[in-house]
Formats: C-alpha cells, structure tokens, sequence
C-alpha cells in the first residue's frame, strides 16, 4: 500500500505537490471510485490516473543495446547518456532507472537497465558470478598462450591486489576475440588484453546471462519480465 501523492511523484508522473493538486480534481480513482484524499493508501494496481493503469508501477527492468558514445552515469557532466534513450516519464522515476554494471563510453552492446535496487545488486555481485560475454577486436595479433593464463585465474592486473577471477577466451581470429568474465573490475576486459600488449580497439557486449542481443538495433530497448532473474 503506498500514499496516492508520492505514489505518482515516484512513477514520474508529476511533482508531489502536483500529484496533490491532480488528486484533489478527481483525476484518481482507486477501484472505480474517486479519491480526493492524497493521503490515502492503495495498492498501485487498483490505481487509475484519468481512467488509465499507472505506468510499470512494480518496477522497470530493460535490455538496452547500448551505442558507442553514450556513458552510463547520470551525471551530464560526462557527458550525453544511456538514460536519454527512454521515455521521459521513466527518467524521473524515483527510484532512478540505472544500469546494472557498466559499459563505457567507447563499448557498445547488451546493458540491463532497472529501478530495482535489489536486482542491481544481485546481478553485480560477484558471488552470484554472472557471465557476461564481450568481442574485442585488437590492434596486435593475440599472443599465444593468452586463453591459457586468462583461464588460470592468476593474472594480477595492475593497482589491483586479487587476481582475476577465471575468465573463458575463445580465438575468433588473429585479432579478434570473444572473452566471459564473470566479475566486474574496473574496464576489465581492456586491462587484461593491454597487460599482454594488446590494445583493444572494439568493445561489444552481446550476452549478459542468460540474455542476448539478437537482433535489437543499437539505441533500442526491450522490457523483460520482472522475474528474468528468478532470486
């Protein structure tokens, strides 16, 4: 049961005091009938704002194909972001919509964005072991023995004190490959190719999980299930 007022400030309809000024017109109803008290408790789904069902009021949680060029913070001042790419109601969502994890700027492909402070932090913690998927493309040809000591579990990336958990290397090429981490260092994926003198110059995540891209074009979304990632 949530208060009618911070219940439609919270979807992003409006400010609270708006929200007040729109319930005492008689713009809500809870299961058919009028409530004029902004006050007053409902649950979300018996809630009608102008005859019509609130927007996702349980909680977002979307497969973005994140585009080069646009960071994951909600800080303009790093400039144009992810956010920017869904509808301008859900920008205002109180819980914000933010990803869970990261890409940067420069990599593209599959980014989980949600409202759901309890998804962000079971998918990002590093017990729970999620894999993740990313394609490089290198300036240099991959060294041998490279899938061999990613596997080991061993390679100590620099400022870094533990090991990198065991991540998978598949060989697509002489200077392309396909690398599965399961944890979320800090630009990861580029520190351990560059620890072995291999820039990467493409980034692109295409799985998250159990997830794929398909065929979603970059700068697309689509909404999953609340329960994608049963607890």
């Amino acid at each position: 049961m949530r208060r009618l007022d911070q219940l439609l400030a919270n979807l992003g309809y409006c400010s609270r005091r708006e929200a007040r000024d729109w319930i005492r017109s008689g713009r809500v109803t809870v299961r058919g009938k009028v409530v004029d008290d902004f006050g007053a408790k409902a649950d979300p789904a018996d809630v009608r704002l102008d005859s019509e069902p609130l927007d996702h009021p349980d909680g977002l949680l979307l497969l973005l194909h994140k585009p080069v060029g646009l960071v994951c913070s909600h800080d303009e001042r790093e400039g144009a972001n992810v956010y920017s790419l869904l509808p301008p109601r859900w920008r205002t969502r109180n819980p914000l919509v933010t990803s869970i994890g990261r890409l940067d700027k420069d990599t593209s492909g599959l980014l989980l964005l949600t409202d759901r402070s309890e998804l962000v932090h079971r998918l990002t913690s590093p017990k729970h072991k999620v894999p993740k998927v990313y394609r490089a493309t290198l300036g240099t040809d991959l060294p041998a023995g490279l899938a061999a000591l990613f596997v080991a579990g061993t390679l100590v990336l620099e400022g870094e004190a533990a090991p990198c958990a065991p991540a998978e290397l598949k060989i697509l090429s002489p200077r392309e490959a396909a690398l599965t981490l399961t944890e979320g260092k800090y630009h990861q994926v580029r520190r351990m190719f560059a620890s072995q003198g291999c820039e990467v110059l493409t980034l692109h995540r295409p799985h998250f999980g159990p997830l794929d891209l398909g065929d979603l074009p970059a700068g697309q979304w689509r909404e999953l299930p609340l329960d994608t990632f049963p607890t």
